[in-house]
């Protein structure tokens, strides 16, 4: 059976642990940085450990950052009374490239899962409460996952707040824009049809 040199072979197996990356791709992955030239292979395992080293979560709202607070957490011009509850820092980028939102952002780093052993104490979600507390907040936006572990939280979450006076809205879901009715599965038209809006003020 044939079996690439260890070193190519141990670090095809190193980019297979990358979520969402199969085998064949991790292969292609692994021949180009072979093909790299040395310089540039050396300048992109420095970027990747200077991320390592000097990336960590803020103190306030969990995303990623390398100063504490993070830019956002500091930013004068964003707004402070709304706040939009995401599962990981890379669902910040997707909100913030829609240009609609302008508000502040409290990041779980997780779902609800007790198959995967995350419950509320893992979650930290006491330091969820704090940040409600301590804020002026009129409305929190629950943007997790459309996924059962997604909407959990988010229950768990309305509950949470439940003794709480403000605004606690969901982002919407249902049939993407330029879809086709015929191709949206049961699941989606339902969530379509709770979520419809209405066409005559």
């Amino acid at each position: 059976m044939f079996e690439y040199a260890q070193p190519l072979h141990d670090l095809i197996e190193e980019l297979k642990r990358i979520p969402g990356i199969g085998a064949k791709t991790a292969q292609r992955m692994a021949f180009y940085f072979l093909g790299l030239p040395l310089e540039d292979a050396e300048r992109l395992a420095e970027a990747i450990r200077e991320a390592k080293r000097k990336i960590f979560y803020c103190s306030v709202c969990n995303n990623i950052t390398h100063v504490d607070p993070c830019q956002m957490c500091t930013d004068p011009h964003r707004q402070d009374d709304v706040l939009c509850v995401v599962e990981e820092p890379f669902n910040i980028s997707s909100i913030e490239k829609t240009g609609a939102y302008r508000g502040r952002y409290y990041v779980l780093l997780g779902v609800l899962s007790p198959l995967k052993g995350m419950g509320p104490d893992e979650l930290r979600l006491e330091k969820f409460q704090k940040r409600i507390e301590a804020g002026n907040f009129r409305e929190v936006i629950i943007a997790t996952n459309p996924t059962v572990d997604g909407e959990a939280t988010a229950l768990y979450l309305v509950k949470l707040l439940k003794d709480i006076d403000l605004r606690i809205t969901r982002l919407a879901m249902g049939l993407p824009v330029g879809s086709d009715l015929d191709f949206a599965d049961q699941v989606t038209i339902k969530k379509a049809l709770e979520g419809r809006t209405e066409l005559r003020e």
